[in-house]
């Protein structure tokens, strides 16, 4: 992907930073998926890096998952695209293990797209006096993207890990990274972001 920010260090005071993993688990992640233009297992590594740096700093790490009790409390709408029916096989929700492994993180299951709405991401953020979210996962167009809008409703400073998310197709991540992001936030790698981080 093209170069999309400006030249400007970046900078993050990790006790108002905070890192926000969305949908790393085993059936979104775990493989089987098409994946562009990152695989599922470089957006794993690019992330774990993430989490190591945040909390090694002290950083506040959430990772989002998306999970079900029964099929019941998650959105059905009527659509024109075709979806396959939805399977959950064991341990689907379950955070990827190279993510997991972190201890100190908060995690969040969300029963949407987006990780603000019916969770308590934004109240556990504010409660810690987060100003800036750092988001990465799976999938730029859909639970990053969707998650982004809704902290940029709340007020959040963002930063987009570009390198440690990906999509169903290099189209749609690089549409979100290019003109949806910039908009709403700051687009950096991964190693710039834990560079920034202080």
């Amino acid at each position: 992907m093209e170069d999309l920010h400006e030249t400007a260090v970046l900078t993050l005071e990790a006790a108002k930073a905070a890192l926000v993993v969305i949908d790393l688990q085993n059936g979104i992640a775990g493989g089987g998926r098409q994946a562009a233009p990152y695989t599922a297992a470089q957006v794993i590594g690019n992330a774990a890096k993430l989490v190591d740096a945040f909390t090694q700093k002290g950083a506040f790490v959430v990772l989002v998952k998306v999970s079900t009790l029964d099929g019941k409390d998650m959105v059905r709408p009527v659509t024109d695209s075709v979806s396959a029916a939805a399977g959950y096989p064991e341990g689907w929700d379950h955070i990827v293990p190279a993510i997991a492994e972190f201890k100190n993180t908060y995690t969040i299951t969300k029963r949407q797209w987006g990780a603000f709405f019916g969770t308590d991401l934004d109240l556990q953020l504010r409660r810690r006096g987060i100003q800036t979210i750092v988001l990465c996962g799976i999938s730029t167009s859909i639970g990053v993207d969707t998650t982004a809008r809704e902290a940029y409703q709340h007020g959040y400073q963002q930063v987009f890990a570009e390198d440690a998310m990906t999509a169903s197709t290099k189209e749609e991540h690089d549409y979100v990274c290019s003109t949806i992001f910039p908009r709403i936030g700051r687009v950096r790698t991964s190693e710039e972001i834990a560079a920034g981080l202080n």
